[in-house]
C-alpha cells in the first residue's frame, strides 16, 4: 500500500504560504539550469561552499511579517524578534508535510538550495526521514522532478558536509541537536584532517542555511541556542504544537481550530474506574519533596468522615506518624506508622516493613483495573472493525490498530507475563463470540506484537527513550509504519514501552491504552497524538467519515480528571485562552443598601418583634420505634456488591469554551482478582456505635431487626456505610416528628446585625424591589426572583424581607434558613398578617430531598412556638 498525499489541504497552504511570503521582495529564482555569473563577487560562492544569500533588508522583512500576521488573525509585531520566525501546527494536522513542501517552495521560488532539519530526538529524527521517503514521488510530481538530495548528519561520514555544501541543486540535512551543542565533545567543532583541516562546521556555516527547527520547544536552553546560532542560519523557521517561545509567530492552528476544521480525529474517553475498597488499607505516595526546609511525603489514604471514608490526600513531615491517627482511627492502618521518608529514592518506609515508591500504590485494585482496560481495548477495537465493515465498501476498507503504552516491558515480553496473559485471554473470549465472527479474526499469535529496546543478547528492557537500544526499537518500527496500514497483515495490537512516545504515530491507530502500575508521567496530548491524525484507507487516501474517526482512549481516571488535564495542558502549552460565557459580567457585583428610615417602618418593627426571638428544641423517641424503623429501612437497601469496575465512555470536544464531554455509555463489569483470600470482617457493632452514639444492645436488635447481617461478608464496608446512613436517617426522622420547641428567655436576634452583615449581590440575582429593607433583594433560583417580583407589585403586601442567611433555626439536622417574612394587609385596613414563607418549585413532599422535608418541619415546629407569625410553604406569591 501506498500513502497518497492530498496537495490541496487548505490548512497546509496556508501555513506554507506564511512562510514563504516572509521573503516577499527576495529576488526570484532563474531557474533550474541558469548559471548565475554574479555569484563569486555576491558572495554565494566561497572556498567551503555554495550558500543561500538574502537581498532584502530586516525592515522589508518586518513588514512581511505585519502583512501575514494580519492576514492570519495574529498580533501584529512592532519590532523583529530576530531572524526566527513560528509556525504553530496542532499534532496530527501535517506539521512535518509543511515544512517540507515549504522547502520545496522555497527553493523553486526564490532560489534557496540549504536546508538544514534540526529534531530534538532520535525518534524524531526517524520520522522526519520516513517523511522524506514518503513525500519524494508527490514532491517531484508536484514540483517538475525538480533534484533534491537529503541525508542525516553523521559524524562517521564527516566528508558528507563537503558535498551538502558544494552542491547547487537542493539539499536537505537532517542532525540531532545533541551533534553539535557541546563544543568539547562535538567532532563536528574540531578541526579535521579530511576537510583540509577545517572544522565541519564551517562547511555548513558557509552555506547559511535556512534552519527548519522540528519541537523547538525541547531546544530553549542557553547551550541549545547557542549550538543553533554556531551554525550561522540565514533564519529559523520553528514549527511545533507546544512552543514555549513564540518569536514572530506567522501561522497559528491551535487545537480548537483543528477540532472544529475536523482536521484531526474526534476523542473518546473510556474511562475504567474502580468502586473504591475499604475494607483494604490503601495508601498511595503522590510526592516526596523539601517544603520550607522539611522533607514532606503525600500521602493519599482513607479517612474517616461522618457518611463514611474518603479518599483524602495527607501530608507527613515526620517519622513517627501513625496513619491509624491519620485516618480517623480506621483499624485497616492499625501497624502504618512511618519509620522513614527518603528523598534519595523517594520512599517511604513503616513500621510493619512495607515500603512504598512514589508514584506506587497499594491495597488498590491495580491489577484488575489493567485487566478491565487491555478488555475493553480489544472489545472497542474489534466495535471499531465492525463498523468499518458496515459502513465502507470493499475496496475502501481501512486496518484498524490498537497502541498499548506499558511501563514495564518484562509484563509483555516474557511468555508468562501478566499483560501478554491478559491480553491473550481477551482476544480468545471475544474473538469466539458470534458477533465477530464475520471479522474471520487471525489466530491471536498473528495480532500482537511489541517494539521494545533490547539488551546485547536481544532481551527486551525497560528504559526511558532515549538510549540507543530505543533508536533500534523505534527504527524497527517505522520500517514497518506502511505494513501495519495493510490489511493483508495481520498485526493489529502494538505494545510499546518509551519509543513511541514521540515523533511516532500511525493515522490508524483508533484505541490507545496506558497500562501503568504506577501513575502515568505521559502527558494527555503526548498520549492522544499518536493517534489524532486523519486515518487512511487501503488505498492509501485519508477517510474523513467522522462517524469511523474517533480517537478512544482507555484511562484509568474519570472523563472530568482527563478533559481537566487536557484542557489544562492546552491553556499552559498552546496559550490558548477558552471563554467563559460571560464570565466578566457575572463577576460584576452590586451592593445591596439598607433604605433610609429602615429603623422606623413600623410594618418591618412589628414583623421583627414576632420573629426574633430565638429557640431551643428536645426530641422525644421510643428505643422500640427506632429498633424497628431502622432495622426495615436496612431490610429495604439496595444489594450489597463486591468493589466492581466501571466503564464510562464519553466524548471529548475542544471548543472555544473549553474542554466539554458528553456521556455515551456506562457499564459495569466484575473482575475477580487472581488471588483471593477470606474477607476480613471488622467490629461491625464498634463502627456504628461510632457513627451512631447509639448503644450496643440498640446496634445488635436494629441488624438482627434487619436480617441482612449475612452482607457484611460481601462487602464489609459498603455494609456498614449504607447501614450507618439508615439508622442516622431513621433516628432523624424520629427526632422530627418528636421535636418540640421552646423560647429562650431573654435571647434573641437584634437589628443592629443588618448595618453589620452587609450583602453583596451578583448583579444576574438581584432584583430591585420598592417593599423591603433593601433597595434589592437577592433571589437564589428563578423560581425565587417570580415570587419577589409578584410581592412587590400586590397592593396587599405592605412589607416583604429576605432573610438573611444569619436568621437560622437550629434542628437536629443542622440549622435551616427560612426564605421570606411578609406584612400582609387582611380586609381591614390595620388588621395584618405576619407569616414566613418557604419557596419551592414544588409542593409536593414526594419530589423534595427528605432533609428539605424534614427542615421545613422543624421551621414549622419552630414559629409555631412564637406568637402571632404563621409559617407556609408556597410556590407562587398567589399563594400568600
Amino acid at each position: 500500500m501506498k500513502l497518497q498525499f492530498d496537495s490541496q489541504q487548505q490548512h497546509q497552504l496556508d501555513a506554507i504560504q506564511a512562510a514563504v511570503e516572509l521573503f516577499d521582495g527576495q529576488p526570484l529564482s532563474r531557474g533550474n539550469y541558469e548559471v548565475n555569473l554574479d555569484a563569486l563577487a555576491s558572495g554565494m560562492l566561497s572556498e567551503c561552499g555554495y550558500g543561500n544569500q538574502l537581498a532584502i533588508d530586516e525592515e522589508s522583512i518586518l513588514a512581511n511579517v505585519q502583512r501575514i500576521q494580519a492576514r492570519n488573525g495574529l498580533s501584529a509585531a512592532e519590532t523583529l524578534d530576530g531572524m526566527h520566525f513560528s509556525i504553530e501546527m496542532e499534532t496530527g494536522t501535517g506539521k512535518t508535510y509543511v515544512y517540507l513542501r515549504t522547502i520545496m517552495e522555497l527553493q523553486r521560488k526564490y532560489g534557496f538550495t540549504k536546508f538544514i532539519i534540526v529534531v530534538p530526538s532520535v525518534a524524531i529524527r526517524e520520522g522526519v526521514l520516513k517523511n522524506l521517503q514518503l513525500t519524494r514521488e508527490h514532491f517531484l510530481a508536484l514540483y517538475e522532478n525538480q533534484p533534491y538530495d537529503y541525508h542525516v548528519y553523521d559524524s562517521k561520514r564527516i566528508s558528507s558536509l563537503r558535498q551538502f555544501a558544494h552542491a547547487d541543486k537542493l539539499q536537505i540535512m537532517v542532525i540531532n541537536i545533541d551533534a553539535f551543542n557541546k563544543k568539547e565533545n562535538n567532532i563536528i567543532h574540531k578541526e579535521n584532517d579530511r576537510l583540509s583541516g577545517r572544522k565541519p562546521i564551517e562547511f555548513i556555516q558557509a552555506t547559511r542555511p535556512i534552519v527548519i527547527i522540528d519541537e523547538p520547544q525541547n531546544m530553549e536552553s542557553t547551550q541549545a541556542k547557542v549550538a543553533l546560532d554556531s551554525l550561522d542560519p540565514l533564519c529559523t523557521l520553528r514549527y511545533s504544537a507546544t512552543h514555549r517561545n513564540l518569536y514572530n509567530l506567522l501561522y497559528r492552528l491551535d487545537p480548537v481550530k483543528a477540532y472544529d476544521w475536523k482536521l484531526v480525529k474526534r476523542i473518546e474517553v473510556d474511562s475504567v474506574l474502580d468502586d473504591p475498597d475499604f475494607n483494604q488499607p490503601y495508601i498511595r505516595l503522590d510526592s516526596v519533596e523539601t517544603t520550607n526546609g522539611k522533607l514532606v511525603a503525600k500521602l493519599l489514604i482513607d479517612v474517616q468522615k461522618s457518611g463514611g471514608p474518603e479518599r483524602k490526600l495527607v501530608s507527613i513531615s515526620k517519622t513517627g506518624t501513625d496513619l491509624h491517627q491519620l485516618s480517623g482511627e480506621r483499624e485497616q492502618y492499625r501497624g502504618f506508622v512511618v519509620d522513614q521518608i527518603d528523598s534519595a529514592t523517594k520512599t517511604v518506609t513503616f513500621a510493619n516493613g512495607r515500603h512504598i515508591q512514589c508514584g506506587q500504590e497499594f491495597g488498590g485494585r491495580t491489577d484488575e483495573l489493567m485487566r478491565a482496560q487491555i478488555r475493553e481495548t480489544v472489545k472497542e477495537h474489534l466495535e471499531k472493525e465492525l463498523r468499518i465493515q458496515e459502513l465502507l465498501p470493499e475496496g475502501r476498507r481501512l486496518k484498524v490498530l490498537s497502541l498499548f503504552f506499558i511501563d514495564k516491558v518484562a509484563h509483555y515480553a516474557d511468555e508468562d507475563g501478566k499483560i501478554r496473559r491478559w491480553f491473550v485471554e481477551a482476544y480468545r473470549e471475544l474473538r469466539e463470540k458470534p458477533r465477530y465472527a464475520a471479522l474471520q479474526l487471525p489466530d491471536e499469535n498473528l495480532v500482537h506484537n511489541g517494539y521494545f529496546a533490547t539488551d546485547s543478547r536481544g532481551k527486551a528492557k525497560d528504559t526511558k527513550g532515549n538510549t540507543k537500544a530505543d533508536d533500534d526499537a523505534y527504527e524497527l518500527i517505522m520500517r514497518d509504519k506502511e505494513r501495519l496500514l495493510s490489511r493483508s497483515e495481520p498485526l493489529r495490537f502494538i505494545f510499546s514501552h518509551s519509543a513511541l512516545r514521540e515523533g511516532w504515530d500511525n493515522p490508524n491507530v483508533f484505541q490507545i491504552c496506558t497500562l501503568n502500575e504506577t501513575r502515568s508521567e505521559l502527558k494527555k496530548r503526548q498520549e492522544i497524538g499518536r493517534g489524532l491524525r486523519l486515518p487512511v484507507d487501503e488505498t492509501g487516501n485519508r477517510v474523513f467519515d467522522s462517524s469511523i474517526n474517533r480517537l478512544t482512549v482507555i484511562a484509568n481516571e474519570s472523563y472530568e480528571d482527563f478533559a481537566a488535564g487536557l484542557q489544562r495542558e492546552i491553556e499552559e502549552e498552546c496559550g490558548v485562552t477558552f471563554s467563559r460565557e460571560r464570565l466578566d459580567n457575572k463577576r460584576q457585583r452590586k451592593q445591596l443598601r439598607l433604605v433610609s428610615k429602615w429603623r422606623s417602618n413600623q410594618d418591618f418593627l412589628a414583623l421583627w418583634e414576632r420573629i426574633k426571638q430565638r429557640t431551643h428544641y428536645r426530641v422525644e423517641y421510643e428505643s422500640e420505634a427506632l429498633i424497628r424503623q431502622a432495622g426495615d429501612a436496612i431490610r429495604q437497601m439496595p444489594p450489597i456488591t463486591a468493589p466492581r469496575i466501571r466503564t464510562q465512555r464519553h466524548s471529548i470536544e475542544v471548543t472555544e469554551r473549553g474542554v466539554v464531554t458528553q456521556m455515551l455509555a456506562a457499564r459495569e463489569q466484575r473482575v475477580e482478582p487472581e488471588i483471593t483470600g477470606p474477607v476480613a470482617v471488622p467490629d461491625l457493632i464498634g463502627y456504628l456505635q461510632r457513627e451512631t452514639e447509639l448503644t450496643r444492645r440498640t446496634i445488635a436488635d436494629i441488624l438482627i431487626q434487619s436480617g441482612r447481617l449475612a452482607d457484611a461478608f460481601v462487602n464489609p464496608q459498603q455494609f456498614l456505610d449504607q447501614t450507618a446512613r439508615e439508622i442516622r436517617a431513621a433516628m432523624t426522622r424520629l427526632m422530627v416528628a418528636g421535636v418540640k420547641y421552646e423560647r429562650i428567655n431573654g435571647s434573641e436576634y437584634e437589628m443592629l446585625l443588618f448595618e453589620q452583615n452587609e450583602i453583596s449581590s451578583y448583579l444576574s440575582r438581584a432584583i430591585d424591589v420598592k417593599h423591603s429593607l433593601y433597595n434589592a433583594v437577592e433571589c437564589d433560583s428563578e423560581v425565587e426572583k417570580q415570587f419577589a417580583l409578584e410581592l412587590d407589585a400586590r397592593e396587599d403586601v405592605s412589607f416583604f424581607l429576605k432573610l438573611p442567611r444569619w436568621f437560622k433555626v437550629d434542628t437536629p439536622l443542622g440549622t435551616y434558613n427560612p426564605d421570606w417574612a411578609v406584612v400582609k394587609r387582611e380586609s381591614g385596613e390595620e388588621a395584618k398578617l405576619y407569616l414566613v414563607a418557604e419557596t419551592k418549585a414544588t409542593l409536593e413532599a414526594d419530589q423534595l430531598r427528605d432533609s428539605e422535608n424534614l427542615k421545613i418541619t422543624c421551621g414549622q415546629a419552630h414559629f409555631r412556638a412564637l406568637e402571632d407569625v404563621q409559617f407556609k410553604k408556597v410556590s407562587h406569591a398567589e399563594q400568600i
